[in-house]
């Protein structure tokens, strides 16, 4: 078992079975080849360009790209090329901190595998004899994504038109019942990255992390139907949860690591340590 298994399984990928998608001339995705055709079939939309697929030049604003897109998510629907919609735009960029070329439903950015940010927060508890615990989220069995598996107390994606901070008080109240005097609190310590093929397409994903010091006192409760209960751990259960099985969800497994790096959990003694460190950040 181990904790390096986690970090590859999040990064198993095969890129030649994608073609470059372009936006404005820049590589701002890739998909598969099969829906590359399909794409150059749309041709009021898109057009072969190089060894790729691009939007048409004619559109050339923010606005006319989204209209654009939520046009290729509609007719992907229809076609049963989409399972469905999220109903939560995403800004399409190549860099967190680069402008944004255009907005498009969350459940199409895989399809076209566009980079997405989210963040997720380590809420933990530092007993009076010292000993440090986790708040453990057990997500609810009706959900779409990883019914029933372990989560971190607040974890969602970043939608166009939040702040990191706004998001970040959002989900928190949502996910776990935090009021944002105590959300604000949440110190950010850096990001993790991958790249996962899935059913749908790639993920090149980032998450923004965050460890909150919770108070002994304070229960988190669940409001948005994701999460069915939080319990309370010994960070020696997490570790070994993390390392022994595979009840997280898929991306919590790194979060977690990334906790238990850095608060001296794994040493550079843990086996595949240096793999392990590189490996969230690729």
């Amino acid at each position: 078992m181990g904790y390096l298994r986690h970090i590859e399984a999040c990064n198993r990928h095969d890129l030649s079975g994608y073609q470059p998608f372009f936006v404005g001339g820049e590589r701002v995705g890739r998909v598969r080849h099969a829906l590359a055709d399909w794409l150059a079939g749309q041709s009021d939309l898109f057009a072969p360009a190089g060894d790729g697929i691009a939007l048409l030049a004619r559109f050339d604003t923010y606005d006319s790209r989204t209209r654009a897109m939520a046009a290729a998510v509609d007719r992907l629907l229809t076609d049963d090329l989409l399972g469905g919609r999220r109903e939560e735009p995403y800004a399409v960029k190549t860099e967190w901190d680069a402008p944004a070329w255009l907005e498009i439903d969350r459940a199409a950015i895989a399809v076209f595998g566009l980079a997405a940010y989210g963040l997720h927060v380590n809420g933990y508890v530092r007993r009076d004899d010292g000993d440090m615990h986790m708040w453990v989220g057990v997500r609810a069995p009706d959900r779409l994504v990883a019914p029933g598996k372990l989560d971190n107390l607040v974890g969602g994606g970043q939608p166009a038109g939040f702040t990191l901070q706004d998001n970040l008080i959002k989900e928190a109240e949502e996910e776990a019942g935090l009021p944002s005097t105590l959300a604000m609190q949440a110190c950010p310590t850096g990001a993790i990255t991958y790249l996962l093929e899935t059913e749908s397409g790639l993920r090149p994903d980032t998450l923004f992390v965050y460890d909150l010091a919770m108070p002994a006192d304070f229960e988190p409760r669940n409001h948005d139907g994701e999460v069915e209960r939080f319990e309370l751990w010994p960070l020696e259960q997490v570790a070994e949860t993390v390392r022994e099985t595979d009840r997280y969800k898929f991306n919590c497994n790194l979060v977690v690591i990334d906790f238990l790096i850095r608060h001296g959990y794994l040493t550079p003694d843990t086996p595949d340590y240096v793999a392990i460190v590189r490996g969230l950040h690729r």
